[in-house]
């Protein structure tokens, strides 16, 4: 029986519950990995500074996003293909986080859709967009996700062309696994995960499948998909996105001063600092790295989310003195789900939630609103 500490030990268990391709799909970045590795790095490097003999007691990390009230300052960030980590994921992790008091922001590349996210819960949850090509169907995900009450968008900016996963390419991926070989043996060693698929009928992209016409089947759905991402995505589809989406609006993917003031000019309602978890530009700077200058650039005028490397409460701490109001994880709670579904989520979400009340209690501070750079080492 595997004693559960941190995330780490989740995510040993994630690696042996999980195939192969799914795993490295949310575990690795684009080309060399230099960012992915980095994003933690930059949190590492940061120092706390230890107070004592202060009066600690009657913690708090309960905060707001975008005037919603949250347990800590944490939000499950949209993560491709999380029904492949775990069957029915999605889902799994949209009822851990609304019973922990947290956002949940489903993937535009989800595998359980919308509608499917929506029944199975009882709170608004958030939706992330890509613009695609085709614009007509980006708006009916609009339509969708606002009849299903999504409280606000994240639209991501940061993939207008796809960054090169090496990983991914080599292990073959596709959903569902194509049966080759390699494909086989490994999910041999997985029967775990191959009996929870066999109970679900959710397996494709619930978002896409059945909601574009002429894409029946597999081939077409990948071949339509990869064709999909625009690379003319700019701030004049931003505006068009505010035209047709009246509730709050996030914009996920901004990893530049100059791209933050212009996001604040634009009137979002928050940004999230990202740099999509390394998996698009090999080499940018680590998301903390630039955290500070843009929250001095614009802080003052728009709330700014922190997304990149969060792997335990002390993380999210260092995001928050820096000036986040919150920050979003990606990789921790797929590591929970890949490795004991709705629970391992749970897990995930208590291991922070503790590390996070200590770290405050000994950094001197017992409100998470009132932590800021003099708690850390400069």
């Amino acid at each position: 029986m595997t004693i559960v500490t941190d995330v780490a030990d989740l995510q040993a268990l994630a690696k042996r519950r999980v195939p192969k391709m799914f795993y490295e799909y949310a575990d690795t970045g684009s080309w060399t990995q230099s960012t992915y590795h980095e994003n933690e790095a930059a949190l590492q490097r940061q120092k706390l500074r230890q107070r004592v003999a202060r009066n600690i007691d009657n913690r708090s990390v309960t905060t707001t996003m975008i005037g919603e009230e949250v347990a800590m300052p944490v939000a499950l960030a949209p993560v491709g293909l999380t029904g492949m980590q775990h069957a029915d994921g999605e889902i799994l992790a949209a009822q851990a986080a609304e019973e922990f008091g947290v956002p949940f922001t489903l993937s535009t590349m989800s595998i359980c859709s919308i509608e499917d996210v929506a029944e199975h819960t009882k709170s608004p949850f958030w939706f992330q967009l890509y613009v695609m090509r085709d614009r007509g169907f980006s708006e009916r995900l609009m339509q969708r996700a606002h009849t299903a009450g999504c409280s606000a968008l994240v639209l991501t900016l940061d993939l207008q062309v796809l960054g090169q996963r090496h990983r991914d390419i080599k292990n073959g991926l596709s959903t569902p696994p194509k049966p080759g070989p390699a494909v086989l043996a490994d999910l041999a060693l997985k029967p775990r995960w191959c009996w929870q698929m066999l109970q679900t009928k959710r397996r494709q992209f619930g978002n896409i499948h059945g909601h574009v016409s002429g894409v029946d089947d597999m081939t077409s759905l990948a071949e339509w998909t990869n064709s999909q991402f625009d690379p003319t995505l700019d701030w004049s589809s931003v505006e068009w996105v505010k035209k047709h989406w009246d509730r709050k609006l996030i914009l996920k993917g901004i990893n530049d001063v100059e791209d933050a003031k212009i996001a604040a000019d634009i009137g979002a309602d928050a940004i999230v600092v990202s740099n999509h978890g390394g998996r698009q530009l090999d080499g940018a700077l680590a998301s903390y790295e630039v955290l500070g200058d843009i929250v001095d650039a614009v802080g003052d005028r728009i709330e700014v989310h922190f997304d990149g490397g969060i792997r335990s409460g002390q993380d999210i701490f260092k995001a928050v003195a820096m000036g986040a109001r919150s920050t979003y994880i990606g990789r921790a709670f797929i590591y929970g789900l890949g490795a004991n579904g709705k629970d391992g989520v749970t897990k995930v979400l208590e291991i922070l939630h503790k590390e996070l009340d200590v770290t405050m209690g000994l950094c001197g501070e017992t409100d998470i609103a009132k932590a800021g750079r003099h708690n850390m080492v400069l």
